[in-house]
Formats: C-alpha cells, sequence, structure tokens
C-alpha cells in the first residue's frame, strides 16, 4: 500500500489525464491570473502554489474558495491558488496523493473509509455544518417524512452513500430503489415517489421544470450528517508544512465570509469555469445554504466556518459501523484533525 501512494507524479498524471481532460484548461490561467495586473512577476514568484481539486463543477457550493481567488485574500496569506472544477470521472483522492493537487473537497463517510484503507490523507476543516443531500417529494400525497416513504419508488444513484443508514433506520427495502440519472421526469411523472438531490440544486430544477416546490426532507434533520464539502489534504503536507496548510484554510473560511457578505467577485469567476451556471442558480443555491445554515450553525456561530469536533465524527463512525459500511476496528481519528479550525469568529474575521 504504501508503495502504491509513492508512485511518481508523472505516473499519477498519466493515470487521471482522462479524468482531468476538460476539468482543468480555464481554471488554470484564470485563477492564478486573476490579479496579475497589479501584481508583479516577482511578487507572484514568492507566492506558494497551490491547486484545490472540487467535487465537481464550478458553482455557489464552492463560493467562498473562489471569493477567496477573485478578492485577493489568498494571496493575503501568501498563497497563488488554482482551483480545478471536477467531474464524475475525477478520482480525487488519487490526485491528491499522487501529488497532482494539493487539497481536494471531501467529505467525512469518505474520509472514514480511506483510514480503513490505508490512505493517508486527513480531514483539516469542515465548510459545511449540514449535509446537504435531500430526498424531494411531491406536496400534497402525504409523503411529508421519511416515516412516510415505506413502500414508495424512490429515485436513487448507485452507490448512494446514505442509503444503508435510512434504510435501517426507517425501515425502507431495497426494492423501492429506481435508479436516478440525474433527470428529475421519471419523478415529475409518478407523484408518489422520491428521489434525491442536494438542497442547493433539484428543488430549482423540480420547479422550473415540473411548476412546484417540492417537499424537501433534508437527510440533516433525520439521521445522516456527516461533516461535508470538507478540505482534505495528505497527511504529509500536515507533517512537513503545517504552516501553508494553516495559511490555506484561514484563507478559506475568510474567502466564506466574504462569500456570504457580497458573492459577486466569486460569480464572476464561477461563471467562467462554468459557463452554463446562472446568476438564477447560484443565487438560488446561496439562498438555500443560510435558509438552512448550512455552513453558519453548530459550532461554526462560535468557533467560526470550518469548525468540527470530536463527538460528531465518532457519531457518524458508530452510525457507519451499526448498518456495516466500515469495520469497528478502524481509528476513524486518524480521518480528521483540529489543529487547524476552531479558532473562534473574530480570529477569522480580524485576521
Amino acid at each position: 500500500m504504501e508503495k502504491y501512494y509513492q508512485l511518481k507524479r508523472r505516473q499519477f498524471i498519466k493515470l487521471s489525464s482522462l479524468a482531468l481532460a476538460g476539468s482543468i484548461s480555464t481554471s488554470c490561467s484564470q485563477s492564478s491570473s486573476t490579479f496579475s495586473s497589479s501584481q508583479s512577476a516577482e511578487s507572484i514568484d514568492k507566492l506558494d502554489k497551490v491547486k484545490l481539486l472540487l467535487s465537481w463543477k464550478a458553482e455557489a457550493e464552492y463560493g467562498g474558495f473562489y471569493q477567496a481567488v477573485a478578492k485577493g485574500i489568498y494571496r493575503q496569506y501568501g498563497l497563488d491558488v488554482t482551483i480545478q472544477p471536477g467531474s464524475p470521472q475525477t478520482n480525487g483522492t488519487q490526485l491528491l496523493m499522487g501529488g497532482v493537487v494539493d487539497f481536494i473537497i471531501g467529505g467525512g463517510l469518505n474520509a472514514i473509509k480511506a483510514v480503513e484503507q490505508g490512505i493517508p490523507k486527513i480531514t483539516v476543516a469542515s465548510i459545511f455544518q449540514k449535509e446537504i443531500q435531500v430526498l424531494l417529494t411531491h406536496p400534497g400525497v402525504g409523503n411529508d417524512s421519511f416515516e412516510d416513504l415505506k413502500g414508495k419508488p424512490i429515485y436513487l444513484s448507485i452507490g448512494v452513500d446514505y442509503w444503508p443508514i435510512i434504510k435501517a433506520k426507517y425501515g425502507l427495502s431495497d426494492d423501492q430503489k429506481r435508479p436516478y440519472n440525474f433527470n428529475v421526469s421519471p419523478f415529475l411523472l409518478d407523484k408518489n415517489s422520491a428521489q434525491q438531490g442536494l438542497l442547493t440544486s433539484e428543488p430549482y430544477t423540480i420547479e422550473k421544470e415540473g411548476g412546484f416546490k417540492p417537499n424537501i426532507l433534508l437527510l440533516a434533520d433525520a439521521v445522516y450528517n456527516p461533516y461535508s464539502f470538507t478540505i482534505e489534504t495528505t497527511k504529509k503536507l500536515v507533517e512537513t508544512n503545517p504552516d501553508l496548510v494553516q495559511r490555506f484554510v484561514d484563507g478559506s473560511i475568510k474567502g466564506w465570509y466574504s462569500y456570504l457578505e457580497n458573492p459577486q467577485p466569486a460569480n464572476e469567476l464561477i461563471k467562467k469555469d462554468n459557463p452554463e451556471m446562472t446568476e438564477d442558480l447560484m443565487d438560488y443555491g446561496l439562498n438555500q445554504l443560510k435558509a438552512y445554515e448550512v455552513i453558519m450553525s453548530g459550532d461554526a456561530k462560535t468557533l467560526g466556518i470550518g469548525a468540527m469536533n470530536n463527538e460528531r465524527w465518532e457519531t457518524l463512525f458508530k452510525d457507519l459501523v451499526s448498518v456495516g459500511i466500515v469495520d469497528a476496528k478502524t481509528n476513524y481519528k486518524q480521518a480528521y484533525t483540529l489543529r487547524f479550525v476552531n479558532k473562534g469568529m473574530d480570529y477569522y474575521k480580524n485576521s
């Protein structure tokens, strides 16, 4: 296993060329050159170059990172950050471990699974305090809670991570599952069905295409609330260059505070990286994050954006063990560190 993760950077680039094709070209140039007109070549060379890989295309869910680029916040922390949008074919963990990127956007379940598999990556901050995965139902037909979904068709994509947990808690069964291919039409045609989605995306699409607001069953309010939209890096980087990790975490968090106040600078960069993105959808996504207190809830209210605690990680681990997703012998505490977060709101706003 150790030998695998010591493959040369060139080998990983070759293995991952198909996954990265089409996702690097735009962001590399614009993210690194946004402020070149006001920065001399000499001063730019003094910045530490950092690459952040997103888990999907550019959208409001990554707004704080783009804001930190757009407002020069990363540069204030001595960083020249390139943001690379992801795709379904992108293996973020592989690219991280191969040294192709320095940070990736992750999630709690995957982080614990990585420990179980012996992958030396680690979570250093959690931007979202609430999981934004949801189940959506039609209004007015009695499917208003998870308990109401027994026996009802549920459109889910392959390998959706929360299914074993909600299935066990609410007495659901695998024969209720229907394939979800990121097309809302089957759901719109069957008023008695439910479908998966993200709080910031599918409800908007359903309202536009179906002409109604769906019921939103937030998984975070039920039984599944892992840390999500986390910042992950390698354990090696944490051990050898903790100062760079701290500066990236601080700059990202400060970018999120700025984005929540005025998203327009970041939105301009998001549209460049994702031309299909509209102002309306970005506004919807940000408003949902605010309305459901996805970022500013729990520990984040006092300890600052990015906050994490040991109890939440332990709860997730026990939930995963209870349904057989991870082995009980897994040392889940190796999946994260609190070293770079929980410094208090004033620390991030005044730094």
